[in-house]
């Protein structure tokens, strides 16, 4: 995975983007009002006295459809109290995208310092935002804890004291933003349109807490054949316009490509990639090689095969098939000549002249007999009539003479049985979407043999279950089985079993808060009171696919660190969020802060939930506080 856990990782991130240092690209420039230093790539006096900031955008499994927002602008605050710009202009993002992955989003040139805080602002009059209701999706308006619609917002966050931004000259840092939309919001579903009260946790990681690939989009710049690299302007999310700085990524003689809709590999995919030639749209996404300390693309899409460039594309999954005819649930629709929408459902035309690629798969001989019920595809092609209605009955979409990509597609469930090579579930949920929408007609060669997620096979091969995961949560990640081919029903690559299946707490308390919301709090861990009568809407564990009612428990859910790795623990208000990598410290701020008249209005907490001791342990908590 890109983001590792270690301050190793993250300096060996950060050696691949010296080429605002001396390796021979350009960066995004800034200027610290409280300096003469003026970090402009253009003018190497100053440009060398600076350092680099890679900075990535993230978020958490959660529940949201859609939730497009535009970033204003994000700033960062030096130690003595400097303020310095790192975004070059707004953006447009969609967080649901990036719950398995990062978006680079920037490299920029800032003055040496240390940056202990930043500030970030978002925008909602345009907001775009979703949540499933019945099974289709919900427009959604965002509000304040009052109830009142947002407009602009701005969160100030603080780094924690042992984990700040340590910039020096000709040396890159990274700064990963998340956006935890589940923990941040409160969902009411039974007005029309939804509302979504926000407690805004955005949390800034120099080393990151969770690994997660890296996706970078943007024009290329040049390629370097010898040195088996490109290097492309930054241009995150579905930006048509704009630079934001540069970056060289690195391939290798395994790295998948796809060009203009032909299949290379290595050496060859880069050569096509020069062929193309400057300006040529690509998207990357790869990974941290820790022993080569290099950022490595595993797959490159450049040309018209990059989504929504000659093309319009349709982003999801797909829940029904009749013939050549596909029901896209969960879609979005990224128009070559506008901006991406959201669409909840989209029919979808192929036929014997669409192109089918299969990520990790470098061959061009797949069909269209690959795409079966509940794979996550990205489809090339042509929406004949342009609409924004997200609910509208029936989006008609054109692929007969495009191209489908077949992603990694994430199920979860509960196991019924194990057997060599094989583990029966009973299926809840395909990427997150709940497992009754899919209708899995024509998946096996005769009805009787059609998928059932009640008892959905998925081949593990030499991946292995102990047999006391029986009855026990389960994830897989892999490819549904070629359409009229089941059983199995799916080719698992990643199965994770109930030992390390994460889970996730949420408690809330009423509109007021609560002023004791645990029984106790010290450096042996946090006990929630289940039994405070004011606890709101909001008081479950969500254990890999089940939801645990806390107030049913015999006892008071105990909350504890985990022991290794890196840990977040996070305290916000409405206009500031304080983040600390040590407990103990966490916990001290909470203590004195809940002295009687400030209350908790929310919290969450991020990690492994064990059934028998009633015990969650994190390694990311976030505590939401109303102040008088």
């Amino acid at each position: 995975m890109i983001f590792a856990q270690t301050r190793q990782a993250a300096i060996l991130l950060a050696t691949l983007i010296l080429a605002a240092c001396g390796g021979g690209a350009s960066t995004t420039g800034s200027t610290d009002p409280g300096t003469s230093v003026s970090c402009n790539p253009a003018d190497p006096g100053t440009f060398d006295e600076c350092g680099t900031i890679l900075i990535g955008f993230t978020d958490a499994d959660g529940d949201f459809l859609n939730y497009t927002v535009d970033v204003l602008s994000l700033t960062l605050e030096t130690a003595d109290g400097r303020i310095v710009e790192v975004m070059p202009r707004k953006t447009r993002i969609n967080f649901t995208d990036y719950v398995d992955l990062t978006e680079l989003v920037t490299t920029v040139t800032v003055p040496p310092a240390t940056y202990v805080a930043g500030t970030i602002s978002l925008d909602y009059s345009d907001a775009e935002v979703f949540v499933e209701a019945s099974d289709l999706a919900k427009e959604t308006v965002v509000t304040d804890l009052n109830g009142n619609g947002l407009g602009r917002t701005d969160l100030r966050i603080v780094l924690p004291a042992n984990d700040q931004l340590v910039i020096v000259r000709r040396r890159a840092a990274l700064l990963q933003l998340d956006f935890d939309l589940e923990a941040s919001h409160e969902v009411d579903i039974t007005v029309t349109p939804a509302t979504a009260a926000l407690a805004q946790f955005i949390v800034a990681e120099v080393h990151p807490v969770d690994e997660k690939d890296i996706r970078v989009r943007g024009p290329l710049v040049e390629v370097n054949e010898d040195g088996m690299n490109y290097v492309v302007a930054i241009r995150p999310f579905n930006d048509s316009v704009g630079d934001f700085g540069r970056m060289i990524v690195n391939v290798t003689d395994d790295t998948e490509f796809e060009v203009n809709g032909d299949v290379f590999a290595g050496i060859e995919g880069l050569r096509a990639l020069n062929a193309a030639g400057q300006g040529t749209p690509t998207v990357a996404r790869g990974t941290l090689t820790i022993s080569d300390r290099e950022f490595t693309a595993a797959i490159v899409l450049a040309g018209s095969s990059v989504p929504g460039i000659d093309m319009d594309a349709v982003v999801g999954n797909v829940i029904a098939r009749d013939g050549n005819f596909l029901t896209i649930r969960g879609a979005t629709i990224l128009q070559s000549d506008d901006r991406a929408h959201f669409h909840d459902n989209v029919i979808v035309e192929i036929g014997p002249d669409t192109k089918v690629f299969k990520d990790g798969y470098r061959d061009s001989d797949l069909s269209i007999a690959a795409i079966s019920i509940g794979q996550r595809v990205t489809i090339r092609g042509n929406q004949p009539v342009s609409t924004t209605d997200a609910n509208a009955a029936q989006i008609l979409f054109d692929a007969t003479q495009g191209a489908v990509r077949l992603h990694i597609t994430h199920l979860s469930g509960i196991v019924n049985t194990i057997m060599t090579g094989q583990t029966d579930i009973t299926l809840y949920a395909i990427d997150r979407r709940r497992a009754g929408i899919f209708d899995f007609s024509g998946t096996g060669p005769s009805s009787d043999l059609d998928a059932d997620a009640d008892n959905y096979e998925v081949g593990t091969g030499n991946l292995t279950l102990a047999a006391l995961a029986t009855g026990k949560p389960i994830v897989a990640y892999g490819f549904p089985s070629e359409f009229g081919m089941a059983p199995p029903d799916f080719s698992g690559r990643t199965v994770i079993d109930f030992v390390d299946v994460r889970s996730t707490l949420g408690m809330s308390w009423g509109a007021d808060g609560t002023v004791a919301p645990f029984l106790s709090m010290g450096s042996d861990g946090l006990v929630l009171d289940s039994q405070n009568e004011d606890i709101g809407i909001r008081h479950h564990v969500k254990y890999g696919p089940v939801l645990i009612d806390l107030t049913t428990l015999a006892s008071g859910t105990t909350i504890v660190p985990r022991e290794a790795d890196r840990k977040l623990f996070s305290i916000a208000t409405a206009d500031s969020l304080r983040q600390y990598s040590d407990f103990d410290e966490f916990v001290a701020d909470l203590s004195l802060s809940l002295d009687g008249a400030t209350t908790a209005r929310s919290m969450y907490a991020r990690g492994q939930f064990d059934v028998d001791t009633n015990v969650f342990t994190a390694y990311k908590i976030g505590v939401y506080l109303l102040e008088p």
